[in-house]
């Protein structure tokens, strides 16, 4: 079986094109090393492809079921999880003082791509956890740390967010969820939530739940929604688990991919009284939560992007082995097949895949590259580096969950009816993936939110701040040979798409809310081309620079590089034109549509 990861791209993106192998010189990675960051990586590798790699399969067939009231899992899930809390990932990225190393959180998010290379069902279980923790770590309260927190750190309990309920998904202004003052300081937490991943089994002593709720009589909308820390087990006084809390589990869903993560629907005060923790000040639920599903929604990008990766590799194996057919030319019949490979449509449809899913890690790697900007790098900095990261946070959720299902699409098609099959794992990718277009926000929220909110935050600052880095990477990129068409392409992309973007919202008062906001899916796939765009810029410049001194494989992998920057340049960069024309345009085709017509 191929690899699920390419490590020979992993370093090529950590430290030729981000030099992550410099973030020691801050301090508070004085003390570290790039072979420390390798050492990690080698270690993440090792226990994803013994303890998570070879039930990538049986996650999917075998699905949590509801066995006398308990969801069960297979059991080579707890080994699973087991080998990750041993290895330390849990705590990684936290201070010593909370067991962990301190590690840059790219380097901690490199290392998690390989459990979801492996096997991203599974990953979400300590994927869930860590953002939770790191959630109570910006806002619970020092007493709510050592008794919530330090479990997840060690990997003893596991942590959830609980938003969504059935009769509000996306819009949580609508939650119906009520906390309910007892007079000791806790909450009476009243309701039902849905689609809650990893929100019950037995891998774990306890469960923590972040849950959305309103304060009985608190303010209509989000302003009113507050956020709690509510326990599957109440506490004992040592902080041991104790009697139930009534977190009670009303159902399953069977989902289509994903499998492996159990998903529920859970009913809080039933049976008994659901008592939960308020994290900071009432009425700031929202923005509290904001800083969990940001970080989910760069991890589900980077998720996506591993799906894509793994069944890049598979089908690249595939072509290579399998012989069928003859080279245009070749008549005779007698002569033997030659690999598919070798075929110029499988080569496309093979480059293409490489476009994406190398294009999407780069992007993904380079948004919590700013993550440890923002908390580590120059102070003067720090703002535009928010508002960046900001900007950028729709794009790495979406870009790649959307464009990886069409990379494995390709990857099927290659494979020929192979593909089809469950003899080979790239239909249960294709599968998996389709659930990142949808959760930590739609596509069509990420677009609204991306037209609606962060290209105009601070004045446009941050669009600003992407444009003058992209100028200046294009500028450090013109004495290098073999970029013309990216450098090309990305600039005439830059011009006319920032042109389009920035008219639309100068006439949005003109055009009103609905209609400009109905242009949010081009905004998001334009921002998002152009990105990835750039990311291939910075690639093909690190490829360019080292190029000159490579022999052998090296230079192979770095002339691939380039040949994928050009490939997207000419067959990608082109394709948002379409989305620059109805941007102009200001389409309202879709919203001229009477729901009647349909």
């Amino acid at each position: 079986m191929p690899p699920v990861l390419n490590r020979r791209d992993l370093q090529f993106q950590l430290f030729e094109v981000l030099d992550t192998a410099a973030l020691p010189a801050r301090p508070r990675f004085a003390s570290q090393t790039r072979a420390d960051y390798e050492a990690v990586l080698a270690l993440a590798a090792e226990v994803a492809e013994r303890f998570f790699a070879p039930h990538a399969r049986e996650a999917d067939e075998h699905e949590p079921v509801v066995r006398e009231g308990r969801v069960v899992l297979p059991a080579a899930a707890a080994r699973a999880m087991q080998a990750f809390r041993e290895a330390g990932f849990f705590s990684a990225h936290h201070d010593e003082e909370f067991g962990g190393l301190a590690l840059p959180w790219v380097v901690t998010q490199a290392a998690m791509a390989h459990f979801q290379a492996a096997n991203l069902a599974w990953s979400g279980y300590p994927f869930l956890t860590i953002g939770n923790a790191n959630l109570q770590r910006q806002f619970a309260s020092p007493e709510q740390q050592r008794r919530y927190l330090q479990p997840l750190l060690e990997g003893r309990w596991f942590g959830t967010m609980a938003l969504s309920e059935p009769q509000a998904g996306s819009g949580l202004a609508d939650i119906a969820t009520t906390a309910t003052p007892r007079g000791d300081g806790t909450y009476a937490i009243h309701g039902t939530k849905m689609w809650i991943s990893g929100g019950e089994h037995e891998l774990t002593e306890n469960i923590v739940h972040l849950v959305l709720a309103r304060v009985a009589g608190g303010e209509a909308g989000v302003r009113g929604i507050s956020l709690f820390l509510v326990p599957r087990y109440r506490l004992n006084p040592d902080g041991s688990p104790g009697d139930s809390n009534h977190v009670v589990l009303a159902g399953l869903n069977h989902k289509m991919g994903y499998r492996g993560t159990v998903n529920t629907l859970l009913n809080f005060g039933e049976g008994g009284e659901t008592v939960g923790e308020l994290v900071g000040q009432p009425g700031q639920g929202l923005a509290q939560m904001f800083h969990m599903m940001n970080e989910a929604r760069i991890g589900v990008g980077l998720g996506a992007v591993m799906l894509g990766t793994a069944g890049y590799l598979h089908s690249l194996a595939y072509a290579r082995e399998r012989r069928q057919g003859r080279r245009p030319g070749q008549r005779d019949p007698l002569s033997p097949p030659v690999p598919i490979i070798e075929h110029a449509d499988v080569r496309r449809m093979l480059l293409r895949q490489k476009a994406v899913v190398e294009g999407g890690l780069a992007l993904a790697l380079y948004a919590c590259a700013l993550v440890d900007d923002l908390h580590t790098g120059p102070e003067a900095g720090r703002s535009d580096t928010a508002l960046l990261l900001d900007l950028l946070t729709p794009i790495v959720k979406s870009w790649p969950s959307r464009h990886v299902q069409d990379a494995l699409s390709e990857a099927i098609q290659v494979m020929g009816g192979a593909g089809y099959t469950r003899d080979f794992p790239v239909e249960m990718y294709y599968r998996d993936n389709r659930l990142n277009p949808i959760h930590e926000g739609t596509e069509g929220i990420q677009g609204a939110d991306l037209l609606g909110r962060k290209l105009t935050q601070a004045g446009g600052r941050g669009f600003a701040v992407f444009q003058a880095r992209l100028t200046a990477d294009l500028a450090a990129s013109e004495s290098l040979e073999g970029l013309d068409e990216i450098r090309s392409g990305v600039r005439g992309v830059l011009a006319a798409g920032g042109e389009a973007l920035q008219g639309l919202l100068r006439r949005a008062a003109e055009l009103g809310p609905e209609r400009t906001l109905a242009g949010g899916h081009s905004a998001l796939q334009l921002l998002g081309g152009a990105v990835v765009g750039w990311m291939w810029l910075r690639q093909g410049a690190a490829a360019a620079r080292a190029l000159a001194g490579a022999t052998g494989e090296e230079a192979d992998f770095y002339r691939g590089k380039l040949q994928a920057a050009r490939f997207f340049a000419l067959h990608e960069l082109p394709a948002l034109r379409v989305h620059i024309d109805l941007l102009n345009a200001a389409d309202p085709t879709a919203l001229d549509m009477s729901p009647n017509w349909f």
